[in-house]
């Protein structure tokens, strides 16, 4: 039986599907304690039970990007607002290398508010 965290990604076509997993696989190996599960149709990455981070794709482009959460925080200067008051997003073009040092940085950045305790994490 297919988990439900996995049929998000099988049911995406291709470039994004390869995508989507990339990127899935870069956030989980950031922390032992970040988890996945899926909140609102998407995946959700929680670090100690807290959302933390969401894959999901640009209703217009399809191109996909990270959501992260507490996104207000982090300062990184490709990160998107939008119309957005506390979440900021990280577009990704699946059709090239996936910029991973950028990726690796916002990431490391937003999870270092939780560590830091910037956000409170009910334990």
């Amino acid at each position: 039986m297919i988990r439900d965290t996995d049929a998000f990604y099988l049911n995406q076509e291709e470039p994004n599907k390869s995508c989507l997993l990339a990127l899935r696989t870069i956030i989980i190996d950031q922390d032992v304690h970040i988890t996945e599960t899926r909140k609102y149709g998407m995946p959700c990455f929680c670090y100690k039970k807290k959302m933390f981070c969401y894959l999901w794709t640009d209703k217009k482009t399809t191109e996909p990007y990270i959501l992260l959460v507490e996104g207000n925080y982090l300062k990184h200067r490709k990160l998107e607002s939008g119309s957005r008051a506390r979440m900021k997003i990280f577009r990704v073009n699946p059709n090239k290398n996936l910029p991973l040092k950028a990726i690796k940085d916002i990431l490391k950045e937003a999870l270092d508010l939780y560590r830091t305790g910037v956000i409170k994490i009910k334990e």
